[in-house]
């Protein structure tokens, strides 16, 4: 039960100490593996050559004056409801999420404190502490064929302790109770199955003979994590409405490639974690590569966008519909955008010279576009905004203040959670 040095038990009780594990707010990361194409999700180009603007027209939305891809109708209706950036500019380049759970660069290794750069659960995770009956940084990030699309980060500097719990293996078809307490790591558990039987014989054990009442409340805390608990329950979509489930559509749990399986019911997985108490639930969905030998950029958009439309809004209604809306706060992206010309195979190539986040919750100010593109799509034209301002907007929904949280790396030294100068964008948070 240690985890990097301390029982979830020891872990628990410092929290308490420094008075976290009561908020209610939380972030739901939907990476999409690959560089989905801005020029074909939100930012279309009707007016621009048939080399540009490709298969697809745009859409009116319920917002006036904001458009769409025809694949999206869904969404259409609930506008207001989301924002769209469509002028992140500084991507790396890498067919890697790294960007996308921790706000940095690769190349950025170099300047990162011993240990490494968190990803942004971690920073959460640390600050915020817990729950109870649920940990605060939960993945259902898909081992992927292309290993860098895969990959929930860690806790870095901040340590083991607060990376991210996979709730997921290989198998997308591994059900509730195989997800519990899925690799929670290796070194720590070496057999989930064994550990987890001792712990509800010593539960049933402990409740015959009175025990129970007699351990601490930070024990009792971490055998409820330990033995299921509100995670198990939050993962089990059997007590789930029907209704509400259907209404996000049908998993495929074939992976796409070497990217991951279209598991459209972990967007429902995700609300029931952070309404069971999860503070930040980060998964991949899909893949999004279609370009070079595949020859499938618009026959494949046809097949992919209908499902994503569908699944991302449910997801938003059922935030609406449950009061969330105020309190948990989605993104959803890729590692970069898709060139404007398309290519000799009907495809679009990598572009990170501009790519798009789609922002829902967290109280923002949503049905509004922020920032825009040149008449192709290839260069922002106005408001560029980088990845660690999304971050900072999201660290900022979820109650950290930016201006004074710091965490202390193993030399003494803090660190803040983004670069000096970055800050929230205003125009969803002021």
């Amino acid at each position: 039960m240690a985890a990097g040095g301390l029982s979830l038990s020891q872990l628990l009780a410092l929290e308490a100490k420094a008075k976290t594990g009561s908020s209610n707010k939380a972030i739901i990361n939907i990476y999409l593996p690959g560089g989905p194409s801005h020029l074909d999700f939100f930012d279309l180009k009707p007016d621009a050559p048939a080399e540009v603007r490709g298969e697809f027209r745009p859409i009116g939305t319920n917002v006036p004056g904001m458009q769409v891809c025809e694949m999206f109708p869904r969404l259409a209706k609930m506008a207001d409801k989301f924002a769209i950036i469509r002028s992140i500019h500084d991507s790396e380049g890498r067919h890697d999420c790294y960007q996308c759970m921790t706000g940095r660069k690769v190349r950025d290794a170099g300047t990162a404190p011993p240990g490494g750069w968190p990803a942004f659960g971690a920073w959460v995770s640390k600050l915020q502490g817990s729950n109870p009956g649920i940990p605060p940084n939960l993945s259902m990030m898909y081992p992927t064929g292309n290993r860098t699309w895969g990959e929930p980060g860690t806790g870095g500097f901040i340590g083991a302790a607060h990376s991210p719990m996979p709730l997921v293996g290989k198998d997308p078809n591994a059900g509730a109770t195989n997800m519990t307490l899925k690799d929670f790591t290796l070194e720590r558990l070496h057999d989930r199955k064994n550990l987890l039987r001792s712990v509800d014989r010593f539960r049933r054990e402990a409740d015959l003979t009175g025990e129970m009442n007699g351990i601490d409340s930070f024990n009792q805390q971490a055998i409820g994590i330990l033995s299921g608990s509100g995670l198990t329950d939050a993962l089990d979509l059997s007590k789930e409405d029907p209704k509400t489930l259907e209404r996000y559509g049908k998993n495929d749990a074939k992976y796409q490639r070497d990217g991951a399986p279209r598991m459209i019911h972990n967007f429902l997985v995700a609300r029931r974690l952070v309404e069971a108490g999860a503070r930040v639930v980060s998964l991949n969905y899909s893949r999004w590569d279609w370009h070079g030998g595949d020859g499938l950029n618009f026959p494949r958009s046809r097949q992919e966008m209908p499902q994503l439309d569908q699944g991302l809004s449910a997801l938003i209604t059922d935030l609406h519909e449950r009061g969330l809306d105020q309190d948990v706060s989605v993104v959803v992206w890729g590692e970069f955008g898709r060139t404007p010309k398309i290519n000799k195979n009907n495809s679009r190539d990598h572009w990170p010279r501009v790519t798009f986040a789609l922002l829902a919750g967290g109280g923002m100010n949503t049905g509004q576009v922020i920032g825009s593109t040149d008449k192709i799509g290839g260069e922002v034209d106005s408001r560029p905004v980088q990845f660690q301002e999304v971050f900072a907007t999201l660290y900022h929904n979820i109650g950290i203040d930016l201006n004074q949280a710091t965490v202390t790396d193993a030399t003494g030294r803090p660190h803040y959670l983004v670069d000096s100068g970055i800050k929230p964008i205003r125009e969803l948070v002021g």
